[in-house]
């Protein structure tokens, strides 16, 4: 590495309200919105099996370490998002913009290490996952997927034209009634359902 990459960031200025103090200390490393988001849709679609932060370079979100798959669920803020056109904060301007560039930094030779070690690496960011994108989304996704885990997209995943999103919770509250007083069709007690 060059002297380039290996600056350090400044040490972190004090936060300019105890507001922004608590914002700051709330924010998770694992488990957070946007991941378990991802990971219900994976559940939904019958992609399971998965590890949660493998030990790899980066830790990816979502692991699946046999087949070699690794999926990140990056913020757009703390990774700065490709898609969004986000502004630095006003203050301690030039601390935040070492912190952001290193993070890009951090996160490119992690998934080239990836990459090198044979793993295919998917990202998905925050603003990917707002409703007016998040079915596009995994539409494109899960098929791709699917394909490299060696998986048939199960659930209401399988139309593509069809939004992810597991159908009518509704719906599968009365299935899972109907199943356990008996009722349902003569094929559903067959296959087992």
């Amino acid at each position: 590495m060059d002297k380039e990459t290996q600056r350090k960031t400044p040490q972190a200025p004090p936060a300019s309200s105890e507001a922004v103090h608590k914002s700051m200390q709330s924010n998770k490393r694992q488990n957070t919105k946007p991941e378990l988001l991802v990971r219900k849709r994976l559940r939904e679609a019958g992609l399971t099996g998965y590890r949660l932060q493998w030990k790899v370079p980066g830790r990816p979100d979502v692991a699946w370490p046999g087949k070699r798959v690794a999926l990140f669920v990056n913020g757009c803020f703390w990774h700065r998002c490709p898609h969004c056109n986000l502004s630095l904060p006003k203050s301690n301007v030039e601390y935040w913009h070492i912190k952001f560039e290193r993070n890009v930094e951090r996160d490119e030779r992690n998934l080239a290490a990836l990459r090198d070690m044979g793993w295919r690496v998917h990202v998905i960011w925050e603003c990917q996952l707002k409703k007016k994108k998040i079915d596009e989304t995994f539409a494109e996704l899960l098929p791709v997927l699917a394909e490299e885990l060696g998986k048939k997209l199960g659930g209401a995943c399988e139309d593509a034209d069809a939004p992810c999103d597991g159908g009518d919770p509704g719906n599968r509250m009365a299935d899972a009634a109907g199943a356990r007083s008996g009722e349902g069709t003569d094929a559903d007690r067959s296959s087992g359902v």
